[in-house]
């Protein structure tokens, strides 16, 4: 089915959200009727996108699109040595990564019509988080190195502004501000690192670029200036100082997508370790191996012991997401660490890496949805303190079940999603030291212990006279955590179709970087 849509996929799914936020304040000016279901239509229209390209993906290989060719799929002009144009390149990681985005929007997007409704200058709201959509999933599917930055920078500026939206007081001032000298700060250092591979090579195109590295001295530091800054924009330990602040004072739809877009550094890291530098790394898999596995258990057991003393309930969600991206470093972190072994790759070094990236769409699932029930709970009773909280099951009983739901897969109890994805994950670290993978677990069932915490807090307990009026939330709140919801669960009860149909292609992907320079130069 060679339709112009589908020929287009890829562009289509930046433009779409791109044009639903620069027609968001003339939209807006029409009330707010118009302006919600221009929101709605447009995180629809990106999710059906995203969706099908992924589904094209999957079906038929890695596709390609090059702005401004005769034909979209048109790779080397005839009297071009190297590709002079802007490319995407959308091969089965970049399709998971797409599906998480894009399903992640929808969901966030129909909360907040109701979440946000009570607040004034909805139209710049919704223009930056259409903004950020657009800059996730560009950073997912482009495969030129400086397109790469761009969007991370237009993600990095739209959270930022996104953060410090309620201003309450300052505070949410004071977070967006760090959030965006953090963002800018890292991202000078990826530039300078693109530029250095520019001025050695002449290229940008990311395939281009891994057949011409030669791992110079000046190579060597482009992959540190690029690997660092994308860990810490993925919040992990000890780059991680930013995530609490501004995982908190974020409005809760907002919060839910930016950990979307962390994991959006998340790719771009594993990109560049794998695609980008792979092979010229032979002598020093291991080296990079466990550099993503000490960054992984500092993450998980740092995040979680800083995690169990709080009392503002987001801020103890957000160092529960610094610990749940050390599950997804450790994962792929082994994988990275054997590549070089053929056997053990094999055996168990393609399940650690499995287990890592299936963790990461049931990580944006589940935790989106514990921060969209930190919202709900916020919304009905103003506040986020613990030791004020109790006796809402009484009141808001579907957000309490939201929150099991959430809380059991975050802590991987089955049978939901995270159970399936840290199962992975324990059986194949296991196997490479069982250390870590007995690490991994005591992280498990500590994050199980805070999580009943924080239920006792909240639902637990007789209703209190001050939340008598709290009830449940409106139902695009309703409809939104229970579109996360249905995946935790699905994908909890039968992990086998997404594993072998969206995790293994993406583990595949990106081992194989002779494939994915293959898709572009061909033979040259």
């Amino acid at each position: 089915m060679d339709t112009f849509v589908m020929r287009h996929l890829p562009a289509l799914l930046i433009a779409t959200p791109l044009f639903a936020a620069f027609l968001m304040p003339l939209v807006g000016t029409a009330g707010r009727t118009a302006r919600n279901a221009w929101a709605f239509l447009g995180a629809l229209l990106t999710a059906a996108i995203g969706l099908t390209l992924a589904w094209k993906v999957w079906t038929t290989g890695t596709v390609l699109y090059v702005f401004g060719a005769a034909t979209p799929q048109q790779t080397l002009p005839p009297d071009a040595a190297f590709p002079i144009r802007i490319m995407f390149q959308v091969d089965a990681m970049s399709a998971l990564m797409a599906v998480i985005a894009s399903l992640s929007a929808l969901g966030i997007t129909i909360y907040s019509l109701s979440a946000e409704s009570k607040q004034s200058g909805l139209e710049t709201f919704y223009a930056m988080l259409f903004l950020l959509i657009a800059g996730v999933l560009g950073m997912v599917v482009t495969g030129d190195l400086f397109n790469f930055f761009i969007f991370l920078e237009i993600s990095s500026l739209a959270g930022a502004a996104l953060v410090a939206y309620r201003i309450d007081d300052g505070v949410a001032v004071e977070a967006g501000l760090k959030y965006a000298l953090l963002s800018t700060v890292g991202a000078l250092a990826v530039l300078t690192a693109i530029g250095m591979l520019f001025a050695q090579y002449n290229a940008l195109n990311m395939a281009t670029l891994a057949s011409r590295l030669q791992f110079t001295a000046l190579d060597k530091v482009a992959l540190v200036l690029l690997a660092v800054p994308l860990a810490m924009k993925c919040g992990a330990v000890p780059m991680h100082f930013w995530t609490p602040d501004t995982y908190t004072t974020a409005p809760s739809s907002v919060t839910a997508f930016l950990v979307v877009s962390s994991q959006a550094s998340l790719y771009g890291l594993f990109r560049i370790l794998y695609t980008l530098y792979g092979d010229l790394l032979q002598f020093s898999w291991a080296t990079f191996g466990w550099f993503l596995i000490v960054l992984g258990i500092l993450s998980m057991f740092i995040g979680v012991t800083m995690a169990i003393p709080q009392k503002d309930v987001k801020r103890l969600m957000a160092y529960h997401a610094v610990s749940q991206t050390g599950y997804m470093l450790l994962g792929v972190g082994v994988g990275l660490a054997v590549l070089g072994n053929a056997d053990a790759l094999a055996k168990y070094g393609k399940t650690a890496m499995a287990g890592g990236l299936f963790h990461i769409i049931n990580h944006a699932m589940y935790k989106g949805l514990l921060f969209l029930t930190a919202g709900a709970v916020f919304y009905r009773c103003g506040t986020r303190n613990l030791n004020k909280l109790g006796g809402l099951g009484h009141t808001m009983p579907w957000t309490m079940v939201f929150f099991m739901i959430g809380a059991l897969a975050i802590a991987g109890v089955p049978p939901f999603n995270g159970f399936a994805s840290k199962l992975l994950i324990y059986e194949s670290v296991f196997r490479f030291s069982p250390f870590l993978s007995i690490i991994a677990m005591i992280v498990s069932i500590l994050t199980l212990a805070s999580f009943v915490k924080v239920f006792h807090s909240m639902f637990m307990g007789p209703p209190r006279a001050e939340f008598a009026a709290a009830r449940e939330v409106p139902a695009p709140m309703f409809i939104g955590m229970a579109i996360l919801a249905l995946f935790v669960v699905v994908a909890g009860l039968a992990p086998q179709p997404f594993i072998e149909h969206m995790i293994n292609p993406a583990v595949d992907a990106l081992v194989d970087r002779a494939g994915y320079i293959a898709a572009i130069l061909g033979g040259r």
